[in-house]
């Protein structure tokens, strides 16, 4: 019995997967549990659409990504800090800094997707990266300068 797959199962497959399994487990299982259906031809067609129309979506989602990106590389964000006689900040810049600073300009990023490994102590030239998606990230160049 080929059926299609409505959640992730460890055993047979992921989400819309279509697999064989026996006929009792599809049966006295699956189906009944709503973890999976026949495997008809019209559900076949629904979710290869269903699959395509997905695909579509990512891939404007992508487009989108992509163009923010070159925006954010486009951009040069200079805070300004106070400093010590060491030239070390009082205080530091993290990532909620450089999330008001895209805030202004426009752009709604939260701070978990600005990487940052530790936050910035001294004066200079700091490229951060920005994750907007698993394979897309932009560099923005941060500049901290003294007040």
């Amino acid at each position: 019995m080929q059926v299609i797959l409505l959640e992730d199962i460890p055993s047979l497959g992921k989400m819309g997967d279509l697999v064989k399994v026996s006929d009792g487990y599809g049966r006295n299982y699956l189906i009944p549990k709503k973890k999976a259906i026949f495997a008809t031809e019209k559900n076949v067609k629904a979710l290869q659409h269903e699959k395509a129309l997905v695909q579509q979506r990512l891939n404007k989602m992508k487009k989108d990504a992509m163009k923010i990106a070159q925006e954010i590389e486009a951009l040069s964000c200079t805070i300004a800090r106070k400093v010590g006689e060491s030239g070390k900040l009082f205080g530091s810049v993290t990532s909620m800094d450089i999330e008001a600073y895209l805030k202004d300009k426009g752009f709604e990023i939260d701070r978990k997707k600005i990487h940052l490994e530790e936050p910035i102590k001294n004066i200079g030239m700091f490229n951060v990266a920005i994750k907007l998606q698993p394979d897309i990230t932009a560099n923005l160049k941060v500049w901290v300068v003294e007040e």
